[in-house]
């Protein structure tokens, strides 16, 4: 039987020089594929020794570095499922959060070590390690002890990989069920539609709790034998520095608007580049249009999310179609898009609706959470992805929103993201944000919050104005409130359901 376990094909991926450098870390440390190679070995037979249930749940809350990164390779190799967990969660969070996942292992930072094996004993949790980002800490402690020989645990395609906690911006968080076959098929798909060749090197600046980073990119430049450029955490200089070392990036637009900040970066600086990659949040028109004029490089938008891991890319070769800025591309190879209205009809070419999906990139279904699984299925097995978008006649996609941000004003459909589109490109206007607040005459309003540009005034009054010479009446925000700064997640995802609580009494 053929061994379906991740890890089992990312080492196979290994190059054959395990001697050369897989990591390059931003402290100068650097870690071969054989180190790669023994250290998850070490942690995997240590995770054995535990004598732990078949599908066991190992939850991490740690800093960003390399030994994080074994950790979760280390879990996939011995067979368990992966709980990585944002490092801003704090207390009320990590509890239902380890109550809800009964993981069998919990890795916190030292500093934190007091209150989350507190909460993991409580809850039964059997073992509490540390784990910091100086390479020190418990488990690498007890792992030194355990041999560096280790055979991948075999695993189905359709085993229990990883359990990634959604955002939870309504109601409490739900936890996708992303199979080995999940990831590892979305895996060899991107290296192959993203064009990964021998000798790539990859910046790797994200963070490792969430999929852009875990899986896009760190499964990127494993499946390719290719070298990280491995960053703590996102230092623009310091990416500039390392540019003319690396061929890929990847980032979230906020980390591209702060590049765009520093004056070094150039069409120089980028040349040794092959390719930028943008997602986990939209890309605003002008920071690709900036981008593009700045670095000759047009970046590469994409579209994914925690059940589905990547389902949509603009295309990365001219033959196949530009990259075009406001898009999410076509879908990938092997994933299936549809748009429907509210009753599951399929909706003509360029008409916004629900965006379904299919694909062996789809994950199991929620943790524990069997009625909201059903619920989340259509009767003909496409998910539904909760985001709203329309598929132009070149078969380019475009989110426009999430349904739950959906605006129902005077019983019209209001979509933020048109309305905010408009907003961004008006004079001095950096980033703005709408959204619905409780009305007693037309059921909801939008309120739309603006970020101006350095050294700009904006008005808020003046935005509404301008808005009315070139929209309908019912797409009108009733108020403009100018801010310093809109608030985000670490993603760099505004949250909406922040700015909605702010001003939801403004018309009661």
């Amino acid at each position: 039987m053929k061994n379906n376990n991740l890890f089992a094909a990312l080492r196979a991926a290994f190059p054959d020089d395990l001697n050369a450098v897989a990591v390059e870390t931003d402290h100068g440390l650097l870690y071969s594929w054989r180190d790669l190679e023994r250290s998850t070995a070490m942690m995997a037979n240590l995770l054995k020794s535990l004598d732990l249930p078949a599908g066991a749940r190992i939850a991490m809350q740690v800093e960003k570095s390399v030994e994080a990164m074994m950790l979760y390779l280390a879990t996939l190799r011995a067979g368990y499922v992966f709980l990585p967990l944002n490092t801003a969660y704090q207390s009320a969070e990590i509890e239902y959060f380890i109550e809800n996942a009964e993981p069998s292992v919990v890795v916190c930072s030292s500093k934190n070590f007091g209150w989350v094996s507190k909460i993991a004993f409580k809850a039964g949790t059997q073992n509490v390690f540390t784990l910091d980002d100086d390479r020190t800490g418990s488990l690498l402690e007890r792992a030194a002890h355990c041999s560096d020989l280790h055979e991948a645990v075999p695993r189905k395609a359709d085993d229990l990989a990883a359990i990634l906690y959604t955002s939870g911006t309504t109601g409490r968080s739900k936890g996708a069920m992303l199979t080995h076959g999940n990831l590892l098929s979305n895996a060899l798909t991107l290296k192959a539609y993203w064009g990964w060749q021998p000798g790539d090197v990859l910046i790797h600046a994200l963070p490792i709790f969430h999929v852009h980073g875990l899986f896009v990119a760190l499964h990127g430049a494993l499946i390719n034998g290719s070298k990280m450029i491995w960053l703590s955490k996102f230092d623009p200089k310091l990416v500039l520095k390392k540019l003319p070392e690396a061929t890929v990036f990847m980032g979230v637009p906020t980390l591209y608007v702060r590049l765009l900040a520093e004056p070094s970066l150039t069409h120089e600086a980028c040349r040794h580049m092959r390719l930028f990659i943008a997602g986990s949040a939209p890309l605003l028109i002008e920071t690709f249009t900036d981008w593009q004029q700045r670095t000759g490089h047009t970046i590469l938008e994409r579209y994914g999310m925690s059940e589905t891991i990547m389902l949509t890319s603009n295309p990365y070769l001219a033959k196949d179609g530009e990259r075009r800025g406001g898009t999410v591309g076509f879908p990938l190879p092997g994933v299936s898009v549809r748009v429907c209205d509210e009753d599951g009809k399929g909706l003509p070419t360029g008409e916004i609706g629900a965006i379904q999906v299919k694909g062996p990139n789809v994950f199991k279904g929620y943790w524990r959470m069997p009625e909201k699984t059903k619920e989340e299925f259509t009767s003909d097995g496409w998910f539904k992805t909760g985001d709203v978008g329309k598929i132009d006649e070149r078969r380019y996609i475009t989110i426009v929103g999430r349904s739950k941000d959906l605006i129902i004003s005077g019983g019209y459909n209001v979509y933020p993201a048109e309305i905010e589109a408009y907003i961004n490109d008006m004079q001095g206007v950096a980033e703005s944000a709408l959204v619905g607040v409780p009305h007693p005459d037309f059921g909801e309003v939008g309120v739309a919050v603006v970020i101006a540009k350095p050294g700009v005034q904006v008005n808020g009054d003046a935005v509404v104005a301008s808005l009315k010479a070139q929209l309908a009446n019912f797409k009108i925000p009733k108020k403009c409130f100018v801010v310093p700064e809109l608030p985000r997640n670490t993603m760099g995802k505004v949250q909406k359901n922040v700015l909605r609580e702010q001003y939801k009494a403004l018309f009661a």
